[in-house]
């Protein structure tokens, strides 16, 4: 009997890891070029990594939906909020010189997205997201250097206050250049460069 109970365990057990790998072999597969480069160079820290980049999207859903910050994730205050959340998150589990790297590679993985004409959270990605991402990404890293209580409601705060930068939009959410002109979705359209404007996350 007992062998019998044991040899079900060993087989529940041996199932829940096929299934994991199987899990992480899909997730590694959605991975641009340089993200994939940078899970071979860090093999016994990219489970977590893996784990932290699902909290960051679930900790941002929930902050979506109770509206406690401006956006859909797009270049807005919610898109400011995850990657400073991520980056601090990584930062404090496995440090911030593989954080930083793994936000760098995530960055030019979209760049390469661009060119193919791959979209990310439903719009492509262009040199001023690129930018404002890397921004946040350093916010993110300092806060996660300082070890705040709250780390949810401490970044929230730090986007509200204008510490993170997102993209100049209007009321009805169309992009503006810098001197406050609305930027046409045509204009945009097949250009890494353009005129969209980097702003305070308080803006």
């Amino acid at each position: 009997m007992l062998f019998k109970f044991l040899l079900i365990t060993s087989f529940f057990v041996q199932s829940l890891t096929v299934l994991a790998q199987n899990n992480a072999l899909k997730s590694f597969k959605k991975l641009s070029c340089p993200e994939k480069w940078w899970v071979i160079s860090h093999p016994f820290v990219a489970k977590k990594a893996l784990k932290i980049s699902q909290l960051a999207r679930l900790k941002t859903d929930s902050i979506q939906q109770n509206k406690l910050l401006k956006g859909v994730g797009n270049g807005d205050q919610l898109d400011a909020f995850r990657h400073a959340f991520w980056m601090a998150s990584l930062t404090q589990t496995i440090g911030e010189r593989k954080a930083k790297r793994l936000g760098i590679a995530h960055e030019k993985g979209n760049k390469r997205d661009f060119k193919k004409g791959n979209k990310e959270d439903g719009s492509l990605p262009d040199k001023i997201s690129n930018e404002m991402d890397l921004f946040n990404n350093d916010i993110g890293i300092e806060i996660g250097k300082e070890k705040p209580d709250n780390l949810v409601q401490f970044i929230i705060e730090e986007v509200k206050s204008g510490s993170c930068k997102i993209i100049k939009t209007d009321e009805n959410g169309n992009f503006l250049d810098c001197d406050d002109n609305v930027i046409s979705t045509e204009s945009l359209i097949g250009k890494w460069e353009n005129r969209k404007c980097l702003v305070s996350s308080n803006e």
